[in-house]
C-alpha cells in the first residue's frame, strides 16, 4: 500500500478547513422527517416495506438520538412493538408476525437499549444466536440457512451487547471471517467473494469485539478503504461505482476502527453528505436530488459525526464499532476499543 504520509493531512489544517465552511444540518427538519416516517400507514411504500420495521426503528430512534431529539420518540409504544415481534425461539422478526432472523434479533437489542429497557428472555435470545453458528465459525442468518459476513457481526455485536460471548465458539468465528479477506486487503459476504465497504463493516467489526484485529494488515485494507473516495468527494462500497451516502457510515466506520480515519477528505464528504440533504422536508437521500429515506438519514449523519463535526453540527457522539451511542454502551457495561483508547487520553 502505497505511505501513510501520502494520504494524511494535518490536523491543524483539518481544524481551519472544517470551521471554514462546516457543513449547515437542518436538524429540526430531520427530525420532523423521522416523526412523520409512522403516520404514513396509508402508504404504499410503508406496507412494501413492513419486512424491514424493526431496522427502520433502529435507524429512525439512531438518528434521533445523533441530532438530540430522541426524547420526541414514543419509546413506550417502540418497546411494546419490539416485544411483539419476538418469536417463541427467542429471535425477532422484521415486524409482528414475521419470522426470526439475526439482523433484526440484533436491531431488537439495540432498541430496547436505547429506549433502556430490560431484555426479554435474555438466554432465549441467546440460544436462538448461538444455534446459528455453523462447524466452520459462520453463521446462518436463520434457521434456512443463508450464510453472510453480516451475520457473523449481528451474532459477535448481539452476544456481546448482552455479554453472552462465552455461547459461541469465538476462535471459529474469528477464522471464518479471516477466511474472507481477499488480496485486496477487503473482505467479501464470504471466502473468494468480491470486497464491499459494508462487508468490511461487518468483519472489521466482529474482529474488533473479539480484539483480533491484530490478525489483519491494517494498512491494506486501509488503502482499499481510502480508495473508495470518488472525485464527488463521496464514497462508493466497490470499485468502479457511484458514490452513495450510506458509505458514510460503512466506509468511515471501519476507517475509524482500524484508526486510518485521515486517509479519506473528511471535508469533500462532509460536502457530498451536505448536497445530500432534503433542506425542505428533512432527511438524506443516497445521491444529490435523490429522495430521502430513513436508512440514508442515519448513516448520513453517523459519517458527519464520525469525522469530527459534531460540534459544528450540534450532533451526538456515534461508536463506530456498535453503531451506538457512547453513554448507552457504558451505561450497559460495554466499552468498545474506540471508547477505551479514547478514555486512556489516545495513548
Amino acid at each position: 500500500p502505497p505511505p501513510r504520509l501520502i494520504f494524511t493531512m494535518s490536523e491543524a489544517t483539518q481544524a481551519k478547513e472544517k470551521a471554514s465552511s462546516s457543513p449547515v444540518i437542518v436538524k429540526e427538519k430531520h427530525a420532523q422527517f423521522v416523526l412523520n416516517l409512522d403516520k404514513a400507514h396509508d402508504t404504499f411504500e410503508y406496507w412494501v416495506t413492513e419486512h424491514l420495521r424493526m431496522s427502520g426503528i433502529y435507524w429512525g430512534l439512531s438518528a434521533m438520538f445523533l441530532i438530540k431529539h430522541d426524547d420526541k420518540m414514543d419509546k413506550e409504544g417502540i418497546v411494546k412493538f419490539v416485544h411483539e415481534c419476538q418469536n417463541d425461539d427467542g429471535g425477532f422478526g422484521g415486524s409482528v408476525g414475521h419470522d426470526s432472523h439475526m439482523l433484526y434479533t440484533l436491531s431488537a437489542v439495540q432498541i430496547l437499549l436505547l429506549c433502556e429497557q430490560e431484555i426479554p428472555n435474555k438466554d432465549k435470545i441467546v440460544s436462538f444466536v448461538s444455534n446459528l453458528q455453523q462447524p466452520n465459525g459462520c453463521f446462518w442468518g436463520d434457521k434456512w440457512g443463508e450464510v453472510d459476513t453480516r451475520f457473523s457481526y449481528c451474532a459477535v455485536s448481539c452476544l456481546s451487547l448482552l455479554h453472552r460471548l462465552d455461547a459461541i465458539d469465538t476462535e471459529k468465528a474469528i477464522q471464518f471471517v479471516l477466511s474472507c479477506q481477499n488480496w485486496d486487503g477487503g473482505f467479501g459476504v464470504g471466502p473468494g467473494q468480491e470486497s464491499h465497504a459494508g462487508m468490511i463493516f461487518c468483519t472489521t467489526g466482529a474482529l474488533s469485539i473479539l480484539n483480533a484485529l491484530d490478525r489483519i494488515d491494517i494498512d491494506r485494507l486501509g488503502w482499499w478503504l481510502a480508495e473508495r473516495q470518488n472525485p464527488d468527494g463521496g464514497l462508493n462500497g466497490r470499485p468502479e461505482k457511484l458514490s452513495d451516502v450510506c458509505y458514510s457510515w460503512w466506509t468511515v466506520s471501519s476507517l475509524a476502527m482500524i484508526e486510518r480515519l485521515d486517509w479519506v477528505d473528511s471535508k469533500k464528504l462532509a460536502d457530498y453528505i451536505e448536497a445530500c440533504q432534503d433542506v425542505e422536508d428533512g432527511g438524506f437521500s443516497d445521491k444529490p436530488g435523490n429522495m430521502a429515506d430513513v436508512f440514508h438519514c442515519f448513516f448520513a449523519l453517523c459519517g458527519l459525526s464520525m469525522m469530527g463535526y459534531h460540534d459544528e453540527c450540534g450532533l451526538a457522539d456515534i461508536d463506530p464499532v456498535y453503531a451506538m451511542p457512547p453513554q448507552v454502551l457504558r451505561k450497559n457495561g460495554i466499552v468498545s476499543h474506540l471508547m477505551k483508547k479514547k478514555e486512556e487520553g489516545g495513548k
